[in-house]
């Protein structure tokens, strides 16, 4: 079984990809971890300067999720890819991955913090929930294969 898993490193991304080990793993599933650095919309030194950043934030994560799945004993790669992350995850699905399902996790604005800053974003991330967000949406609307959307929490 070929799974694709859009992968940023998050908080949400993190618990996606151990949710999946944990559902999948009787099924010898190959991973596919696919991050998207989006390009900046100028090339002013200083996007230049975030975007490398970004880029070096996804390559260290890419690296921690693939130590993961080896802990785990299960096979994966990667795919870092630049770009609309909406657009390039569907285009690496499609177009070079062909994975038998595609997982993201749920979009949530929950930050990594702890108790207070959870606290804080309670009311708003309420109504997060009640809607996915824009990639989530996107890609539910266009992906040719199935879709799990894994939850936060």
């Amino acid at each position: 079984m070929k799974i694709m898993i859009a992968y940023d490193g998050s908080r949400n991304a993190r618990l996606a990809l151990a949710q999946t080990i944990t559902m999948f793993r009787d099924l010898k599933p190959v991973i596919t971890l696919v991050a998207v650095a989006e390009n900046p919309r100028d090339i002013t030194s200083v996007n230049e300067d975030m975007f490398q950043e970004e880029l070096n934030d996804l390559k260290r994560h890419i690296a921690e999720a693939m130590e993961v799945c080896e802990r785990e004993q299960i096979s994966a790669e990667n795919m870092l890819l630049e770009g609309d992350a909406r657009k390039m995850l569907l285009f690496a699905a499609e177009k070079k991955v062909h994975p038998d399902m595609l997982v993201i996790a749920r979009h949530s604005h929950e930050p990594d913090g702890g108790f207070i800053a959870r606290s804080l974003t309670y009311f708003v991330d309420e109504l997060d929930y009640m809607t996915f967000g824009s990639v989530s949406s996107f890609l539910a609307r266009r992906i040719q294969c199935p879709l799990l959307i894994l939850p936060s929490r």
